[in-house]
């Protein structure tokens, strides 16, 4: 992107390893964070003598907080045909990209930085188990050496979001009623939405619930799967499932601290189908998928494939099961949607359970613990 590009954008949740990323990466690019109120409040009051004073090439940390400069920063760039002048973070998408789309189009690379991915975590750490990986999640201060407890370090983290991002996008009245609106999406994880059935819930608006979960979904912690179907205005007006993007803070939100908290609890088999899914999510964006190709299936008769991924009109299947074996009904949902689409245009199924070796199920089908997912598989 920074050879392609004037300006790159690494957008993410909050301690997802944005900063770290560009600084390794850039390290003699000079830095500045728009996290300094100071700093914020001049670019705020004089946009463009405060680009002029960085002078490029530059990282801009944390530009959700001044979204003003995109309208000066489509002058500075295109004052120079040089390549990476600017290198932006932010932890806010939806914002950032409308000031993206209005005044950067087409000057502008986007990369999304999620938390850590299992296999990158295991990779640095063998020790650990992708049980452990489920409990603690992907954040990245959480898998370092000597890192903080997940106990001790989720509470501040989900206080510091919701004083912070939710505040400046929503100026909520009650903080505490977000922070229990938090937790009971957590409970809706890997289930079909219902913006109605968690206002009644909350006890606020079906309106005032679609707007707090697009805060959620702006800030990068949760993600809503649309259903797939060949007609697309199909895929439009039905309702997508939920699910939170790090499976370490949904176990937090539900008070999992442990896998044996997981498996006495309800919740179990959708804390798996969401890590299923965040190592799903996080292949297809190492793969170079801005805008990954991934849907679920559903048929009115109970027929059903978690995830489905498209290539040309040919399928990869991925379904979810906690379990350590697994059981021809089990492949239900894969051979429903072999019939309806065609067995030659299945590429290959993948049954996620918590097998410790991949192992075949037959043509084109294999189990594993969701390890491995790679561009190849793509």
């Amino acid at each position: 992107m920074a050879r392609q590009f004037k300006a790159v954008l690494v957008t993410g949740p909050r301690q997802s390893g944005k900063t770290s990323l560009l600084t390794r990466l850039f390290p003699r690019v000079r830095y500045v964070s728009l996290d300094d109120p100071l700093l914020a409040a001049n670019a705020l009051a004089n946009p463009e003598s405060f680009l002029t004073q960085l002078g490029t090439p530059v990282i801009v940390d944390e530009v959700q907080y001044a979204p003003v400069l995109f309208r000066y920063l489509k002058r500075a760039v295109d004052r120079s045909n040089r390549k990476a002048q600017y290198l932006l973070t932010g932890s806010q998408s939806f914002p950032l990209m409308q000031g993206v789309s209005e005044s950067l189009a087409g000057r502008t690379g986007v990369l999304e930085l999620p938390t850590l991915s299992a296999d990158e975590v295991l990779s640095a750490r063998p020790s650990q188990d992708v049980q452990d990986y489920v409990i603690r999640g992907g954040f990245p201060v959480l898998n370092a050496g000597g890192a903080e407890e997940a106990g001790s370090w989720f509470p501040s983290y989900v206080a510091t979001y919701l004083e912070r991002d939710v505040r400046n996008a929503l100026r909520i009245a009650s903080l505490r009623d977000y922070a229990r609106f938090l937790r009971l999406v957590a409970t809706r994880t890997a289930t079909i939405l219902s913006y109605s059935d968690i206002a009644r819930d909350v006890g606020i608006s079906p309106n005032t619930a679609k707007a707090w979960l697009s805060v959620l979904q702006a800030s990068g912690l949760v993600f809503l799967l649309e259903p797939y179907f060949r007609n697309v205005g199909k895929r439009l007006v039905k309702s997508p499932k939920l699910y939170l993007l790090d499976c370490g803070l949904a176990c937090h939100l539900l008070g999992i601290r442990s896998w044996a908290d997981l498996e006495r609890s309800p919740l179990a088999g959708n804390v798996w189908e969401t890590y299923a899914f965040g190592q799903l999510y996080r292949s297809l964006l190492h793969a170079g998928e801005t805008n990954p190709s991934l849907w679920f299936w559903r048929t009115a008769d109970g027929n059903e494939v978690d995830f489905v991924v498209e290539r040309g009109g040919r399928f990869l299947l991925y379904e979810a099961k906690l379990s350590q074996t697994v059981a021809e009904a089990d492949l239900r949902g894969v051979h429903a949607f072999q019939q309806s689409y065609g067995a030659s245009n299945l590429i290959k199924a993948m049954i996620v359970c918590r097998t410790r070796k991949p192992f075949p199920l037959g043509p084109k089908i294999v189990a594993s613990n969701g390890l491995g997912l790679s561009e190849r598989d793509m």
